[in-house]
C-alpha cells in the first residue's frame, strides 16, 4: 500500500495486526519512539492528517493513503516547527526520549485553556522534567540564552542536542541507519527470553528441538551455554562493591521471569514463537517473599550454596547479602532519660525507574574483530569491564558505545541484556539486538528497594537529640545487585545529618524470591529519609517546637564530624568549606510563610478533577518540610579521565566517557571547556559515552557528571589554553619578537580563525602544523563533599476521597556555584515529581508469590502534567572548593526530602500520620477517618 511520511511517498506492507510504530521503524524513521507499545506514554505520537495519535497502537493498514507526520516532519532542518523551537528555548526537555511526541501532539494544539491543554496531552508522559518547563514552552516562555565567549558557565546556554531532540533525530540506542559500522541492521538477530513460571525452581530438563526446528531461528541458548563465571548485574568502580551470585544463564531460577533459556531468530515474532516451543520441566522448590521470614530459621536458602569468602555475601545460610549493627554511646539509656520519646516504623514500596527508554542492546563483532556493543547505559566502561571478565576476553578487544540514552535514575547502572547479546554474538558470529519490552522493565528489571525502617527518637526537653537509633530491612530480590551499596549508604548521611551523642544503626539487605531490586535515584537515602524525617517532625510535635527550628537545633554544622555509627571513623565526606543547609532551611521557611500566592494559583498548581477547594470540613490544610543530606561524590572511589582537542576548524573536540541521559552533563561539560578556552560553547563538540572517547570513566551515577568527569574535563580544557598560548607565542615571536615580550595568558586571545598575541594572527593551521594540540584530564572523585536539600509543603487533603492536593511545593538547594540555572532547576522539578510520583501513587505490586501485577504504564501510574504541582527552586550561595568552579551534583538529592515533607503536611492536615507510601487515596481516606475533624 502506498502512504505519505513526512513528505515522501511510501510503499510497504504491513504484517497482518502490525501497528504503525513498528511499520515507520521498518521505514527507517527513527524520530518514533517505543516507550510503551500499549498507547500509554505517548512517545511513539505522530500526527495522521493532522490529528495527533498513538501510532504503537494504531493499526498500520489504516494509514493507507494517509498522511503521516513525525517530529521529523514538522518543518525543516532550517525552519522548525514553532512548537519546536519553543521546546528548545525553554528547555522542555532532559532525557528527550518523550519530546518527539510531546512536540507532535503539542503542535496540534491552537489555544485551548489549561484544563484542556492537560487533557490533550495527558497521555504524553515525561519521566524527566516535571512539565514546568514544558508549560513554559506551550506559553512561549524563553528559559535559555546565549553565552559571550568564555563567559558560559552561569548561564542558561541551551543543551547542544537541543534543535536534534526537538525534531527527533537524535540518535538514542536503537536509532541507528540501515547500514553502517557498529551500528549495521543487515542481518540482524533478534533474542527473545522465555521467563520462569516459578518463584523458585531448578531446571530438570529443557527440550528445545521444536524451537530449533522453527524456521528462521539461529540458536537456542540454555545454562548449558553459559560461561561459568558468577557476577552481578550492579555495576561499580570495584566490581568487589557486589556479591557475585548471578550467571547469564543459571539453572536455578530464583524469581518469577528469570532467564529460563533464549532464542536467537531473525525476527522478535519467531523468536518468541520459538519460546512457546521449548518444553521445560522444573523441580519446584520452596520460596520465600518476606524479609522477616528470609531470615528465619528453615527459610528456603537462596545462595545457600555460596560462601561469604568467595562470593561477597555477608550470610547466606540467613539470606543475608549485607549487614550493618554499630552504636556509638548507649542508645537505651539516652531513650530512657530522655524528656520526649517517638517510635515508628515506616515502610516504602518497589518503585519503577519507569525511564521511557527500555533496556536495550546491539552487539556484532566488527572488522578488527572487537566486540561491540550499542547500549544503553549509564556505565559503558563498566560494562566493558565486566563482559570481559564474563567472557574471558580481553577489555581492550570490547568497545562499549552508549548513545544519548532516553532515562536512567540508576537503572541503567545494571548490566541486563549486554552479557545475553554477547552470549549470542560469540556464539553466532552475527549482529544480535535485545530489547525489553514494557512488561520487562516492570517485572524483571530491578526496582528501588522496598524498606521497612524502624526509627527511634530521643530529646530533651529543649529538643536537643540524644538518641537515635534507625533499624532497618531491606527486600534485595533475588539477587544482591546494588544490595550491599543501597544497604551502606541508606544509613549514611540519612543519620549523619544530625548530631548525636548516641546513635545506633542495625539494618540488613535480605534476598528473598522477588524480582531483584537496585540502583535508584538517592541510591536508599530516600526510604530512611522518610522514615527519619517523619520521626523528627512528630519529635516537633511531641515538644511543642517548630520543625525548622528543631532541625536547626540538630543538624551537622561546619566543624562538626560526619558520624554514622562510630566517631572515630575516618571518612572522605567534607563540608567545611560549603555549606548551605542554614539558607536552605531559611529560604524554604520563608517561602511558606505568607502562604501560596492566591494570584499565581492557578499557574503554579495544575488544576485537577475532582471537588473544588472551600473552607468547609471536607478539606483539611496542613504544611510539612523536611531535610536532606547526601554526598556528591559516590564512595569508594570514581574516576574520569577527560581530554580536549584543538581541531583544525577552529573548534574544540572533547572526549570524555560520561553518558547523558538527561543529566544534563554535556551541557555543562561544554560550558566548561568554552569558559576554561574563552569561547562560545557552540564551537566545543562533545565526543562522549564511548570506550573509544576515553580512557576511562567510572560512570554517569552518584550525579558524578559534573563534580568528577566535568573537573577532569576543566583542567583538560586549561592545559589546553596554555599548550596553544606557548605554541601561538611562540610562532608570533618568530616574525616580531617585540609580541612575546613578557606575556603569556591576557594578551593571547584565542578566536575561530586562530590566537591573536599582540598585533598577530597565528592561524589554527599554523598551531597544528608540528602536531596535534590535546591535553588531558584526571579526577579520582576525592575528596568528596556533602550538598543539602530542604523541601517544603503546603496540602489539602479532601476527607472523603483521600485526596491529597498539593498546594505549594518548594525546594532549597546548596548546589555550590550554579552551572546553568535553567538546567539545574529542571534537575530539581525533575527529581521532585519523581518524588511527589512515589509519594502519592506509584508502587509495584507483588502478590504473594512474586507475581508482578503491575505489569504496564496503565496500571502504574507516572506522573501525568495535571498531576504535578510546580516546584519553586531556590538556590543557597555557596562554593564548594572540590567542585569544578565550586560546583557541587545535584542530580539525585532532590528526590530525597519530598516524601517526608508532604507525609508531614498530610500528619498536620489530619492529625494522623502515614507511614506507609505511597499516599494512596484509600489509605489517606482510611487514615482520614481516623484523624479528628479539623486536623492537628
Amino acid at each position: 500500500m502506498r502512504f505519505e511520511v513526512d513528505g515522501a511517498e511510501v510503499e510497504a506492507t504491513p504484517q497482518p495486526g502490525q501497528a504503525l510504530r513498528t511499520l515507520l521503524r521498518e521505514q527507517g524513521v527513527t524520530a518514533v519512539k517505543k516507550g510503551c507499545d500499549s498507547g500509554d506514554c505517548g512517545a511513539c505520537s505522530v500526527l495522521v492528517d493532522d490529528e495527533p495519535v498513538h501510532s504503537c497502537i494504531y493499526p498500520a493498514h489504516r494509514i493507507r493513503g494517509r498522511r503521516v507526520t513525525t517530529a521529523a516532519g514538522l518543518g525543516t532542518p532550517d525552519a522548525p516547527h514553532p512548537v519546536q523551537r519553543a521546546f528548545a528555548e525553554a528547555a522542555a526537555f532532559q532525557c528527550g526520549f518523550c519530546t518527539a511526541g510531546m512536540v507532535v501532539t503539542a503542535s496540534a494544539l491552537s489555544g485551548e485553556d489549561l484544563d484542556d491543554r492537560h487533557r490533550r496531552l495527558k497521555g504524553n508522559l515525561c519521566r524527566c522534567t516535571g512539565y514546568r518547563s514544558i508549560e513554559d514552552a506551550l506559553d512561549g516562555v524563553a528559559n535559555t540564552t546565549c553565552a559571550a565567549p568564555g563567559d558560559a558557565v552561569g548561564t542558561s546556554v541551551r543543551a547542544p542536542a537541543a534543535h536534534r531532540i526537538v525534531t527527533g533525530s537524535e540518535e538514542y540506542t536503537l536509532d541507528v541507519p540501515p547500514t553502517g559500522d557498529v551500528l549495521s541492521t543487515e542481518a540482524l538477530l533478534h533474542v527473545a527470553v522465555l521467563g520462569s513460571p516459578h518463584a523458585h525452581a531448578r531446571i530438570v530438563s529443557i527440550d528445545a528441538s521444536a524451537a530449533e526446528a522453527l524456521p528462521g531461528v539461529e540458536v537456542v541458548l540454555t545454562w548449558r551455554d553459559d560461561p561459568g563465571v558468577l557476577f552481578s548485574t550492579g555495576r561499580h568502580e570495584s566490581r568487589l562493591d557486589d556479591p557475585d551470585d548471578t550467571r547469564v544463564l543459571d539453572r536455578v531460577l530464583r524469581f518469577r521471569g528469570q532467564r529460563v533459556a533464549a532464542v536467537v531468530a531473525d525476527s522478535v515474532r519467531t523468536a518468541e514463537q520459538a519460546c512457546a516451543l521449548l518444553a521445560v520441566e522444573y523441580e519446584v522448590l520452596p520460596s520465600v517473599h518476606d524479609p522477616d521470614a528470609a531470615r528465619r530459621p528453615g527459610a528456603p536458602l537462596l545462595h545457600g550454596d555460596k560462601t561469604t569468602e568467595e562470593h561477597r555475601i555477608a550470610e547466606p545460610g540467613r539470606n543475608v547479602v549485607a549487614a550493618l549493627h554499630g552504636e556509638t554511646g548507649d542508645v537505651e539509656a539516652a531513650l530512657a532519660g530522655a524528656a520526649a520519646t517517638v517510635e515508628g516504623t515506616w515502610s516504602t514500596p518497589r518503585v519503577s525507574h519507569a525511564a521511557l527508554e527500555t533496556h536495550a542492546t546491539r552487539g556484532r563483532v566488527d572488522g578488527d574483530g572487537r566486540l561491540v556493543l550499542r547500549t544503553a547505559t549509564q556505565v559503558p566502561f563498566l560494562v566493558r569491564d565486566e563482559i570481559a571478565h564474563v567472557f574471558g576476553l580481553d577489555p581492550d578487544r570490547v568497545r562499549v558505545v552508549a548513545k544519548r540514552v532516553g532515562g536512567g535514575f540508576g537503572g541503567k547502572q545494571e548490566l541486563l541484556t549486554e552479557d545475553l547479546v554477547t552470549l549470542a554474538v560469540l556464539k553466532t558470529g552475527r549482529t544480535v539486538q535485545y530489547e525489553f519490552t514494557r512488561r520487562d522493565e516492570f517485572t524483571i528489571a530491578p526496582t528501588r528497594h522496598p524498606m521497612r525502617v524502624r526509627v527511634r527518637l530521643g530529646a530533651t526537653a529543649d529538643g536537643t537529640l540524644t538518641a537515635l537509633h534507625v533499624d532497618q530491612t531491606m527486600d534485595t530480590g533475588a539477587y544482591g545487585n546494588h544490595g550491599i551499596g543501597v544497604m551502606y549508604h541508606s544509613v549514611s548521611e540519612s543519620v549523619a545529618l544530625y548530631r548525636c551523642a548516641n546513635k545506633r544503626v542495625d539494618a540488613e539487605s535480605v534476598y528473598t524470591n522477588n524480582l531483584p531490586s537496585g540502583a535508584f535515584r538517592g541510591y536508599g537515602l530516600g526510604q530512611v529519609v522518610f522514615a527519619v524525617e517523619s520521626a523528627m517532625d512528630e519529635l516537633a510535635r511531641e515538644l511543642g517546637i517548630d520543625p525548622f527550628t528543631l532541625r536547626r537545633r540538630n543538624v551537622v554544622v561546619p566543624g562538626d564530624p560526619l558520624v554514622v555509627t562510630d566517631p572515630d571513623e575516618e571518612t572522605d565526606l567534607h563540608f567545611d568549606g560549603s555549606y548551605g543547609l542554614d539558607q536552605c532551611l531559611d529560604l524554604v521557611e520563608d517561602a511558606l510563610a505568607p502562604g501560596p500566592d492566591t494570584a499565581d494559583h492557578d499557574r503554579s498548581v495544575p488544576r485537577m478533577d475532582g471537588p473544588a477547594l472551600d473552607d468547609s470540613a471536607d478539606w483539611a490544610y496542613g504544611t510539612g518540610m523536611a531535610a536532606a543530606a547526601i554526598a556528591t561524590v559516590p564512595p569508594r572511589g570514581h574516576h574520569a579521565h577527560a581530554s580536549v582537542e584543538l581541531t583544525p576548524d577552529g573548534g574544540y573536540r572533547v572526549g570524555v566517557g560520561t553518558a547523558e541521559f538527561g543529566n544534563g552533563t554535556t551541557t555543562v561539560h561544554t560550558q566548561l571547556v568554552a569558559t576554561a578556552l574563552g569561547t562560545t560553547p557552540d564551537r566545543v563538540e562533545v565526543h562522549q559515552s564511548d570506550t573509544d572517547a576515553a580512557r576511562y570513566d567510572t560512570g554517569a551515577f552518584g550525579s558524578a557528571g559534573v563534580v568528577v568527569a566535568g573537573k577532569a574535563l576543566y583542567a583538560a580544557a586549561t592545559d589546553l589554553r596554555e599548550l596553544i598560548a606557548a605554541r601561538a607565542l611562540t610562532l608570533a615571536a618568530d616574525r616580531t619578537p617585540r609580541a612575546a615580550v613578557g606575556v603569556l595568558g591576557p594578551a593571547v586571545t584565542l578566536g575561530p580563525d586562530g590566537v591573536r598575541v599582540g598585533d598577530v594572527v597565528v592561524r589554527t593551521a599554523e598551531l597544528l602544523a608540528d602536531g596535534p594540540l590535546v591535553a588531558h584530564g584526571h579526577h579520582d572523585g576525592t575528596p568528596r563533599g556533602v550538598a543539602f536539600t530542604v523541601h517544603g509543603v503546603r496540602v489539602a487533603v479532601h476527607r472523603p476521597t483521600g485526596e491529597v492536593r498539593v498546594l505549594q511545593s518548594v525546594q532549597a538547594v546548596d548546589a555550590g556555584t550554579v552551572m546553568n540555572p535553567e538546567q539545574l532547576r529542571g534537575q530539581v522539578e525533575g527529581g521532585a515529581a519523581q518524588a511527589m510520583g512515589s509519594t502519592l501513587y506509584e508502587e509495584v505490586v507483588l502478590d504473594d508469590e512474586g507475581r508482578v501485577t503491575t505489569n504496564s504504564l496503565r496500571d502504574y501510574r507516572v506522573p501525568k502534567i495535571s498531576d504535578v504541582p510546580r516546584t519553586e527552586v531556590l538556590f543557597a550561595s555557596t562554593h564548594d572548593p572540590l567542585g569544578p568552579l565550586g560546583a557541587k551534583s545535584m542530580s539525585e538529592a532532590p528526590y530525597n526530602p519530598v516524601a517526608p515533607a508532604v507525609a508531614n503536611a498530610v500528619r498536620d492536615a489530619l492529625g494522623a500520620r502515614p507511614y506507609r507510601l505511597p499516599m494512596t487515596r484509600d489509605r489517606v481516606w482510611a487514615l482520614a477517618g481516623r484523624a479528628p475533624l479539623g486536623g492537628a
